[in-house]
């Protein structure tokens, strides 16, 4: 393959099989690539974004800015996913997204994205069904979570 969106290629592929019609699709998609440093931000909280991040190499962590100015992170992402894939939908995200490492993202616009599932109406239930991925891995996350005993999650004793 080698193009810029192998990575999502490979992760919807393994949701379900795509056709050669939808990764043509997804390869014309117009990305601006992008090299990030670990901790930059690529959306804060309260952004109105207009493009998607796919996140092309490195890893990524949402998270959020608790009172005490600590971070809490909420999820990592890996190469193939489009971490803020809501940012379609809500008109200002309630999170941040991170680099963890170093990293390239590519940004597709939201115009483009919604264009595309538009016209490839399988790409639009894939994309559905890997947030959905993504909200069950949070569930299970949260639950984890819940049941460690409270100085645990403040401390961090993980045995």
């Amino acid at each position: 393959m080698g193009t810029d969106t192998e990575m999502l290629l490979r992760k919807l592929d393994s949701i379900a099989e795509l056709s050669d019609r939808d990764r043509q699709a997804l390869a014309a998609l117009p990305l601006r690539i992008k090299d990030l440093r670990p901790d930059e931000d690529v959306v804060r909280d309260g952004d109105v974004p207009s493009v998607c991040c796919l996140l092309l190499d490195g890893f990524m962590h949402r998270y959020k800015v608790l009172p005490d100015g600590k971070r809490q992170i909420l999820a990592i992402h890996t190469p193939g996913d489009v971490p803020d894939l809501q940012s379609l939908f809500l008109r200002h995200l309630d999170h941040n997204l991170a680099a963890t490492v170093p990293s390239t993202a590519a940004f597709i616009p939201h115009e483009a994205l919604r264009a595309l599932m538009r016209a490839h109406p399988t790409l639009a239930d894939l994309f559905w069904r890997d947030t959905l991925i993504d909200a069950a891995i949070f569930r299970a996350w949260i639950v984890a979570m819940g049941q460690r005993p409270a100085r645990c999650r403040r401390e961090g004793c993980w045995n």
